[in-house]
């Protein structure tokens, strides 16, 4: 029987490279053109997506975290030398701002996860000390409906006790089970610790690999 392959390595070179800043939308009309392969962050506001893109590309201030939900108004996108591109979206649910923006928000991540044709994956990021809530459903549901693969992520993990995280994985896994698009695995983090992160980055690249793309 073959051994899986280990893209631990392919993750390091990936995110070894030097991500910066490439584009910023807040329409569809101002997208850049669907070049490469794209992997996005969605998640519920103030959940820590800016925070993990930080870990992931060891930049400390590339993507700008808050404490105040609903910092990043569009969607962000970022880059390296491989033909990958990582997209910070807009947190859903709770912000504070006017609830016309969080509707324009809410249209704009719904339109771009259904009509994005080289998105590869998205990954939903879920607080683990709060748990898969409603907010996440409609998210969630127009992934499945779209076709889109996604991969729920639990974040903050270093927040709560070990016994109670793998609680928290049990219960995601067994929620997402039944849903048409969603990838099997969760994955648990730490942004301030770095659990996870190296798990995340071979994640990503063999997305990368699997579309036939290669890390630098």
């Amino acid at each position: 029987m073959s051994q899986a392959p280990d893209y631990s390595e392919a993750g390091r070179r990936l995110f070894a490279a030097t991500w910066d800043f490439r584009h910023a939308a807040n329409s569809l009309e101002v997208l850049p053109e669907p070049t490469g392969i794209e992997v996005a962050l969605a998640g519920r506001s103030n959940v820590g997506k800016s925070s993990l893109i930080n870990a992931l590309t060891n930049r400390n201030a590339l993507a700008r975290t808050s404490h105040t939900p609903g910092r990043t108004q569009e969607l962000i996108f970022f880059s390296a030398a491989a033909p990958l591109t990582l997209v910070d979206m807009p947190g859903y649910g709770y912000a504070a701002v006017s609830d016309q923006k969080v509707k324009a928000w809410t249209r704009l991540i719904h339109d771009f996860l259904r009509g994005r044709v080289n998105l590869a994956r998205v990954f939903v990021l879920i607080d683990a000390r709060h748990g898969l809530k409603k907010t996440d459903d409609a998210v969630l549901k127009t992934l499945d409906q779209a076709a889109v693969v996604y991969q729920i992520v639990l974040t903050k993990a270093d927040e709560i006790k070990p016994a109670e995280l793998e609680r928290r994985m049990a219960e995601t896994q067994a929620a997402i089970a039944k849903r048409a698009a969603a990838f099997p695995e969760v994955i648990a983090t730490s942004s301030r610790s770095g659990a996870g992160i190296e798990a995340l980055r071979a994640a990503i690249a063999q997305i990368l690999i699997e579309r036939g793309g290669q890390p630098a």
